[in-house]
């Protein structure tokens, strides 16, 4: 069957990845090279990140937890100053993408998030994120839905919203943990490394331009 939905990640697809944030930081810091994602990926469905973007618990409780992983490993991390490295900035080729992609097809943005409150409010929140949302027909947050990807329930409510098969999808990610789940569903399933090429691989699949 056709394609008929394009469902997108956000943080890293439609926003410039985090993790050159995470590196600079590391490197202001002194920090071991690769340290924020070696604590976000350690028991990774249970960690404290995985239970913030599920909203099992509050702000102040994921920052002890967090920081409490930070010194199992041998470091100390404040968690308040991690937040803001999260916001990137929004891409807007991919953006015209997706925006393309709605004229023919139903869309979705499928995000790890957690619930933005108090001080959290304008944190990690880039500059024009929320107008480039309302461009789907279909945003699915974890902290919202309480599971997250990489759970394959996560895609299953995406494809449920949209009344679609996963069969019928193609997804983009810049994290190979969470396509791998999707693609075992029967979704496409691009890796977002460079935008320009993933938009080039997407524009093959859906079989009509995006710029």
């Amino acid at each position: 069957m056709p394609i008929t939905a394009a469902l997108f990640d956000f943080g890293g697809v439609i926003l410039s990845s985090p993790f050159e944030a995470f590196a600079r930081y590391e490197r202001e810091r002194g920090l071991p090279d690769g340290l924020l994602r070696t604590i976000n990926s350690t028991n990774a469905d249970t960690n404290a990140w995985a239970r913030f973007e599920r909203s099992e618990v509050d702000f102040d409780e994921f920052c002890a937890l967090f920081e409490s992983e930070a010194r199992a490993l041998g470091h100390e991390v404040a968690a308040r100053e991690i937040m803001p490295l999260l916001a990137g900035e929004v891409r807007p080729a991919m953006v015209e993408a997706v925006r393309r992609c709605g004229e023919r097809l139903k869309t979705a943005c499928l995000t790890n998030n957690w619930v933005a409150f108090d001080e959290l409010a304008d944190s990690g929140r880039a500059p024009g994120r929320d107008e480039v949302l309302t461009q789907f027909d279909e945003v699915v947050e974890s902290s919202k839905v309480g599971v997250r990807k990489p759970d394959p329930r996560f895609y299953e409510i995406a494809c449920d919203r949209l009344g679609i098969a996963p069969h019928e999808a193609v997804f983009l990610d810049d994290l190979g943990v969470n396509l791998k789940p999707a693609r075992q569903l029967g979704m496409t399933t691009i890796k977002v490394v460079d935008p320009d090429d993933a938009i080039a691989e997407l524009e093959a699949v859906v079989g009509f331009p995006l710029r």
